[in-house]
Formats: structure tokens, sequence, C-alpha cells
């Protein structure tokens, strides 16, 4: 089936009881046992399993074309689990991309098991240096981020996953930002895919969850399950029913995104009041060659650096209407945030560079929202 069909259909179906063609929300905690004492309808206690949750994990395991997802409280709940599940069988060190997540730096300095972590962090535009952080023998793992938060940087993944299998490392694709409707690297040979369903799944700033999926059966999932079900760290019935309803449009959705995304790429980079734009829809981007090979189109999140520094950045910003100034992405409202007084001293943004999330109103609008709050800066004397 087309991407679109299983979107609507994967982890549903018409309510056996009722009839109701939109799945029901299961709050119930517990639930009954058969006479003999088992559990013939498949649930016990919803911190186990859950039937949202259940249609949840299906249907992401579908849309990525993987074999099972274990659906999380947060992305970061699902990216730690996912580092501490690989390490069963890759214990050595975790290579790690030079332009990434913040939260993901976060996760390994400011805790025990992270800082128990041996850590090499590569340009992983430069294969020889993968190359290198994965030889001595010891198995670890390669993170993949593309395209990158918040430079949109670009990685062939096929070329990372080639190099990491020969020397014994697993991968993991941070998903996020492309999702399965523009890119699914299982097909680049990942091995487990990490979601924020917080985002782009779900779709309407309202969920917090987030998702890990496997190619394949076997320990990795067992352990992911584990640490879910005993660390209590799963998706919420709720907002397993929100991320569900937010996947029937998800394809509909990351298409009007990526057009105004390119719309407004193009308008930003022939704009006076800036000096840079990172869009790998952009042939000017250095990943787009890559892009246009790996992904079937390029996203809804624009970078862009204007001319000055933190001071103008946060001027065009704060002179911005339509676009919110806050955190996140992936939502219906476009977002802008100045990514390096967030990110603190150890951020690789430039105090330039605003990252836009780009929502579902219309171009034009966005565009002339932009051309005023550059304007004001573009002035001789403002």
């Amino acid at each position: 089936m087309k991407i679109e069909t299983i979107a609507v259909h994967s982890g549903r179906q018409v309510d056996q009881a009722t009839g109701a063609v939109s799945a029901p929300l299961h709050l119930s905690t517990t639930f009954e046992r058969d006479a003999d004492g088992g559990f013939s309808r498949g649930f016990e206690y919803s911190r186990d399993d859950n039937p949202n949750r259940r249609s949840l994990e299906t249907a992401l395991a579908a849309l990525e074309g993987g074999e099972a997802a274990v659906a999380y409280s947060s992305g970061m709940a699902a990216i730690s689990a996912s580092i501490e599940a690989l390490r069963l069988d890759h214990p050595g060190r975790l290579v790690l991309p030079r332009n990434m997540y913040f939260g993901v730096r976060s996760f390994l300095t400011d805790t025990a098991f992270g800082r128990s972590l041996e850590t090499i962090v590569v340009d992983m535009a430069d294969h020889a240096a993968i190359e290198a952080a994965c030889r001595d023998g010891v198995p670890g793992i390669v993170w993949i981020e593309t395209p990158s938060n918040p430079l949109v940087s670009i990685v062939d993944v096929a070329a990372v996953t080639t190099i990491a299998e020969a020397a014994g490392f697993a991968t993991v694709a941070d998903n996020t930002w492309a999702t399965p409707v523009l890119q699914r690297p299982f097909e680049q040979g990942v091995d487990v895919i990490v979601h924020s369903l917080t985002k782009y799944i779900g779709g309407h700033s309202d969920v917090m969850a987030g998702a890990a999926i496997v190619r394949e059966a076997g320990a990795h999932l067992d352990e992911l399950r584990a640490i879910q079900r005993h660390r209590g760290v799963l998706a919420s019935t709720f907002d397993s029913w929100l991320a569900l309803r937010g996947i029937a449009t998800l394809p509909t959705r990351m298409r009007a995104h990526s057009a105004t995304a390119l719309t407004v790429s193009r308008y930003l980079e022939g704009h006076l009041a800036v000096a840079r734009v990172h869009y790998p829809g952009l042939p000017s981007h250095p990943g787009h060659e890559v892009a246009s090979q790996q992904m079937r189109e390029f996203g809804g999140m624009v970078s862009f650096e204007v001319h000055g520094g933190r001071d103008e950045a946060m001027a065009v910003a704060a002179a911005l209407t339509i676009f919110t100034r806050a955190t996140s992405l992936g939502g219906n409202h476009s977002l802008v945030e100045h990514r390096a007084s967030v990110e603190g001293p150890a951020t690789t943004a430039p105090e330039s560079l605003l990252r836009v999330s780009i929502g579902l109103e219309h171009g034009d609008d966005l565009i002339a929202d932009l051309a005023q709050a550059l304007d004001s800066i573009a002035k001789p004397g403002a």
C-alpha cells in the first residue's frame, strides 16, 4: 500500500463493540481476567500494554517498514532507551554527528549513564573520520540525524550505514524532522529509528511522546520493551490516541510543510538582510544532491542567518507577528527560535541564526511577515 493508505488504516479497525470508525480511547488501567485467570483479550495492566498504545506502535512500524515499534513518554525517553538497549551487543563507543539535537548532548553530559559512555564527535560528511572512529575492533553505535537540528545538515545515510556495518557498529537514525513520509532510513540499512512524536507525527503541538522502531526483532526489541515497562516511561493512553490521530493526516501535512518551506527558503535566499539559508531543497545547500536522492521532499524546517549577530537575529524574531516565538516544531503554527540562546555555551548554532518551523499557514502570509521583520534591520540606520 502507498503511505497515505498506511497512515489512515494501519493500527486501526472498526470497533467491534459499537461499530465506531474512529478508535475509542481506552483509559482503563486494568483489564478483566478470564474465569481461568488468563487474559484471552490480550490486556492485563496498562503499563504492560494498552489498546491505544498498541495501535500507535503498529502504525509506526508500518509507516517506517520496521518489525516493531515501542512508544515512550517523550522523544528523549526513546533516544536514551535506544542507546541503552543497543549497548547490550555494542558496548563500545558512541559516534555522534557534530550537528545534532542539543538534548542528546545534554543527556550525555548531565546523566551518570551518559557520562559513562565513550563518545566521539565527527563531521558526518567526512567518511574517513567515521571510519577512523569505528576502528579498534570494539563494536559501538553510530548516531545519524538528518536533516540535523538546527543547521539542517544532510547525512548520506547509506554511506554511513555501510561504514558502520563493516566495523560491527549498530546505527540509529533520528527521523523526527523528515518523518517516514519523506525518508525511510531502514531502506538505507539503519538498525533503529527514533522519533519525537511530539513533533510532526503528533502534528498539533498537543502530544508529548516518542518512539523507537526496530528493523528486526531480537534482543534489542526485548530490551526496549523492558525499559518501557519496568521504568514506566511509556506513552500515555491519551497521547497515544492523539499521535495515532495525527498519523492519519501526516502525508498531506508533510507535503504542505515542505512546499511552503521551499517557497519561503527561496524568498529568504534573495533578501539583502539574510546572509545564509540552511534548507536542503535549495541547490546552494551542500547536502542538496544527497537529500534529493534519499528524501522525497525536503521538509518543513528552515534555518537562516541574518547579517549581524545576536541582536539583529533577536530583533527579527521580535518583529514577527505570524511566527510564534516558541520551542518545538512540526505543528500547525509557524514557530521561530534563536537556538544559540536556547542551547547555551555548547551550541553549534551561530548567534545570527534563527530556526523556523514552517506551519500550515499560507506561504504568502509567512513571506509578508518575514519581509516586514527583515526589512526593519535591512534599512540604513535601522
